[in-house]
């Protein structure tokens, strides 16, 4: 339908032809939700302002942040997963009081700007709320830490409305190792497989950003839903062990998985990536050389030593090395704005749009953008909902206990139907 616009686009001169791209981008996202896996708003939010809308009001411009109503309404966002993020310092039931208020947060969104936000709960919340011109709230906790080691925790949090959790962040939990720690399981404890199965359950999805490769393969070979990694980029593009390697890829497949492509300066670009370590070993160095001169030496380190910038056409290399790899239905976006977010020419996001005309200007079919901006995620949502139903049925669940006694040893202890508990 679109072809011959485009190619008469191709004729003209490049900044008509960037014009026609980028016009028909935003065409793309009024017709497709733009799904974000990854948004940090609610902890910079508490950074900034405590949570108090009157005080940081985001209905307007918000100076210092990368998110706010205008420049979501300008980038054609159509759902967001906030994270309701707890660093790893605050551990225990500090870490759980923590995430109730980032959840808290998240609602008093759609109380405060009812008018843009609505909570989403399933996929057809999210069809719903973009056909109704708003942008739906998701909720996605951001290291399992926050559970405390209690499947009863979440099941609570799942009840207020989380739908993804990640099973670490930058450090271990007991049960699942980070990429950026040391392991502890190689991979999952038999705890954190019984997390996973709960996540499966409850149909909460099963986040695999932040944790090592082990953890990865275990917990895709554990899994009985499609999982995400909400902000991940491509190993093979940038070799960050924050990112997803090339021998993942096709098991990621074969899940049915989909990995949300991260906007991250030193998850997309090697060089960022390089300047990066280097200046926190440059940093290392002064504290323990010269303490009382430490800031004075890295601020004269950083002015010979400007930090190189990730870009836009970096970023659409993730996506195209994915696609190579696996496919075009395993791909998503997850920015990770104002949590670390932003590269040069997706610098917050009133940019998306930018980066989908970059995909047309690459050859990406209106289809397969859709699939990218938000229809995979719709499907790996539906899909989990769908053997959540079955997992929940009496008949199921107990087929799927007898099954998980055969294959790990539990000793398997049935209370009501709809409440088993595993007991090792």
């Amino acid at each position: 339908m679109f072809a011959p616009f485009l190619a008469i686009a191709a004729l003209l001169s490049a900044p008509i032809q960037d014009d026609a791209y980028l016009a028909r981008a935003h065409e793309l996202h009024k017709l497709y939700p733009l799904i974000d896996g990854h948004n940090d708003l609610p902890w910079a939010h508490r950074n900034r302002a405590r949570y108090d809308l009157d005080a940081l009001d985001i209905r307007v411009h918000a100076e210092g942040l990368q998110t706010d109503i205008p420049r979501l309404r300008q980038g054609g966002v159509g759902a967001q997963f906030w994270s309701v993020y707890v660093p790893v310092s605050i551990q225990g039931p500090d870490a759980i009081k923590a995430t109730i208020e980032q959840i808290d947060f998240v609602y008093k969104l759609s109380e405060r700007y009812p008018d843009t936000f609505e909570l989403a709960l399933t996929a057809d919340d999210v069809e719903r709320v973009f056909r109704g011109g708003k942008i739906a709230s998701l909720i996605g906790m951001e290291g399992g830490h926050s559970i405390d080691n209690s499947l009863e925790t979440l099941r609570m949090f799942y009840r207020m409305g989380a739908r993804y959790m990640t099973l670490t962040h930058n450090s271990n939990t007991p049960w699942a190792d980070s990429a950026t720690d040391t392991p502890l399981n190689n991979g999952l404890s038999d705890f954190g497989e019984k997390v996973v199965l709960e996540m499966n359950r409850l149909g909460m999805l099963v986040d695999l950003s932040h944790v090592s490769p082990a953890t990865m393969k275990h917990a895709l070979r554990v899994s009985k839903a499609p999982v995400i990694f909400s902000h991940s980029g491509a190993r093979g593009v940038c070799d960050h062990v924050r990112n997803v390697p090339d021998h993942v890829l096709p098991l990621v497949k074969q899940n049915g998985g989909v990995i949300m492509v991260v906007i991250l300066e030193s998850f997309v670009s090697n060089k960022a990536r390089d300047h990066r370590a280097l200046r926190t070993a440059k940093q290392e160095e002064f504290r323990a050389r010269d303490p009382e001169n430490a800031a004075r030496l890295l601020a004269e380190w950083d002015r010979d030593n400007p930090r190189p910038r990730a870009t836009l056409s970096e970023v659409a290399d993730h996506i195209d090395h994915i696609k190579q790899m696996i496919g075009v239905d395993h791909i998503g976006i997850g920015g990770d704005y104002d949590g670390g977010g932003g590269v040069l020419g997706l610098e917050d996001v009133s940019t998306y749009p930018k980066l989908t005309a970059e995909l047309l200007r690459r050859g990406y079919t209106d289809e397969e953008i859709g699939k990218i901006l938000g229809l995979n995620v719709l499907r790996v949502m539906r899909e989990a909902e769908r053997v959540a139903r079955e997992l929940q049925s009496p008949w199921r669940l107990n087929s799927h206990l007898r099954h998980s006694h055969a294959l790990h040893g539990a000793v398997i202890r049935t209370s009501e139907s709809r409440n088993l508990v595993l007991t090792n």
